[in-house]
């Protein structure tokens, strides 16, 4: 009988440990590492998950429905500009944020990052100013849903609606993680597919080549009625409505505690930020404004009661007058997906919050399955604000809502762009190098300098579409947020006496893990040094990349 020892194969993790000296054995429990011993979470998302999460996730009633408002309010040649300039923004933010959350994949993400490398008055006022940006994205995606299912039929009241499809996401969230993580890599193939299918319609319709159709329409409606609604009032409306569509980027730092394999799935999930800017966003911009001009009948106004899809009206104006169902059902399903992972990052949010004392303790309590039952529930109550269409219009409490996410989505972004940098400080005055990082930013610190600069421009600007003619309620609704963040900030300052952390004191060396998927056994290093590794197929490589 050979003594030798049969060679083994090894996980991609193990080479990592060869490159970079980790450690000398490699040891592996599962049933100790599927929960989070700091935040009590599970970690069941998949790398898969996590992507998808970052690539579709959060397409839903902002993107298809949304966008018709912004359609409206600026024209074609707005819409493109607001997603171009929103889209490079928040590219620069990922990049900054993933370069954070590889390295500290830590529950609390972003929130706890700028309590650590600035001030906890920092990490508060960002943490509740991100709970605002997804109770106000919940309840557009409830007044969507429930505006879809009363154009059907409207025997069944808006608060019918409404309380049947609360209780039914609410019970859907207490499945836990790993349901949620499923449900959302399958709901967003689809919307991934039915987007792509208006794409080729648009092109077709476009060209000339629907059936029936006498002439090609081309880029006629950029000349008639015209490329801009507004001029550059219109071009700034647009910037409010396109940070709200791009807000769920940066919900993977959020969903990292509970990924399985962090070190992983985050940067495979920020890379592919790029192609949801370069194909969802800007394709669903030119594609938009080709098929419909913006005076449209039916695109979402202040004054409307209901809430129409650019691709409604598109296929209408194709001949498809029954296409409409065909849409309705589509953005449907999309809505499902939207509130589902509202609620899922809403009620993470607080959680994280409320276990750094930044909250209710009772929001910080998980099920010993990982579930955060009250957070969960606490974050769904507030899709009631979505009820407030009855009295309003569909139209007027999008907009309200919309007003307030766009600038809480710019002072998060900002907060993530200034810690970023914190950090790179820090990171070097204690003698580490980029090369010691796991993922380092694209274009340092040009990125980070820009993301910030750029959020706290757009911060202060967005609303001064408001002040002529003045209209003291939408001022409010476009301003409120900014005095309320530095009362955040200073509030719990003076109340907590909290200090500034200065760059030699930030501690850069807890909050780190390792994949719990990494290794499946224990080996030692001269086990590791005899394994060998597969070689990729060329469809192995094709799948992965897909």
């Amino acid at each position: 009988m050979s003594d030798k020892k049969p060679k083994l194969q090894a996980a991609p993790f193990v080479k990592d440990v060869l490159n970079n000296d980790i450690v000398s054995t490699v040891e592996f429990d599962p049933l100790e590492n599927t929960m989070d011993p700091d935040c009590g979470v599970k970690r069941g998302l998949k790398t898969r998950h996590l992507s998808m999460l970052a690539l579709a996730g959060i397409i839903g009633p902002g993107l298809l429905i949304g966008s018709g408002g912004a359609l409206a309010s600026g024209g074609p040649a707005s819409l493109l500009i607001g997603f171009g300039v929103i889209g490079i923004i928040a590219f620069s933010v990922m990049q900054s944020l993933g370069e954070l959350t590889t390295l500290y994949p830590t529950g609390g993400a972003f929130v706890r990052l700028a309590s650590r490398f600035a001030d906890r008055g920092l990490g508060f006022a960002v943490g509740w100013n991100y709970f605002i940006i997804w109770v106000a994205v919940l309840a557009n995606e409830y007044n969507a849903l429930t505006s879809i299912l009363t154009f059907w039929s409207d025997k069944v009241p808006i608060w019918g609606y409404f309380l049947l499809f609360w209780f039914f996401f609410l019970g859907f969230q207490l499945l836990g993680v790993v349901a949620f993580g499923e449900a959302e890599f399958w709901i967003a193939l689809i919307k991934i597919v039915g987007l792509l299918t208006f794409f080729i319609f648009a092109i077709v319709y476009s060209a000339g080549g629907i059936i029936g159709q006498k002439s090609a329409v081309g880029f006629q409606y950029w000349h008639n009625p015209g490329a801009f609604a507004d001029g550059f009032r219109g071009v700034a409306s647009v910037f409010v409505f396109c940070s709200t569509f791009y807000a769920g980027c940066e919900s993977v730092a959020v969903a990292a505690a509970e990924t399985k394999n962090p070190s992983k799935a985050v940067p495979t999930a920020i890379r592919q930020v790029f192609w949801r800017i370069l194909i969802i966003y800007m394709g669903s911009a030119l594609f938009f404004g080709m098929t419909v001009p913006w005076n449209s009948t039916g695109l979402i106004s202040a004054g409307s009661r209901s809430l129409r899809s650019p691709m409604t009206i598109a296929l209408a104006n194709a001949g498809w007058e029954n296409g409409v169902h065909l849409i309705n059902a589509f953005i449907l399903v999309t809505c499902l997906s939207a509130v589902n992972s509202s609620i899922y990052i809403g009620s993470r949010t607080v959680l994280f919050m409320a276990q750094d004392k930044m909250a209710p303790k009772f929001l910080g309590w998980t099920s010993k399955t990982g579930v955060p039952i009250p957070a969960i529930i606490f974050t769904n109550f507030f899709g009631a604000l979505s009820l407030m269409n009855i009295s309003t219009g569909a139209g007027q409490a999008y907009q309200y809502i919309v007003n307030l996410s766009g600038v809480s989505t710019f002072l998060v972004w900002g907060s993530i762009s200034f810690v970023h940098l914190r950090f790179r400080g820090a990171w070097k005055k204690q003698g580490y190098t980029p090369d010691d990082l796991p993922f380092v930013s694209m274009f340092y610190p040009y990125s980070a300098y820009f993301g910030f600069a750029a959020n706290v421009f757009l911060a202060i600007v967005q609303g001064w579409t408001t002040l002529s003619p003045f209209k003291a309620g939408n001022f409010v609704d476009s301003y409120i947020l900014l005095p309320i963040f530095f009362i955040f900030i200073f509030g719990y300052k003076l109340i907590f006496k909290t200090k500034w952390v200065g760059l030699e004191e930030m501690d850069l060396t807890s909050g780190r893990r390792k994949d719990i998927d990494a290794v499946s056994f224990s080996m030692s290093q001269a086990d590791i040094e005899n394994t060998v590794v597969d070689k990729k197929t060329i469809w192995k490589k094709i799948s992965n990349f897909v």
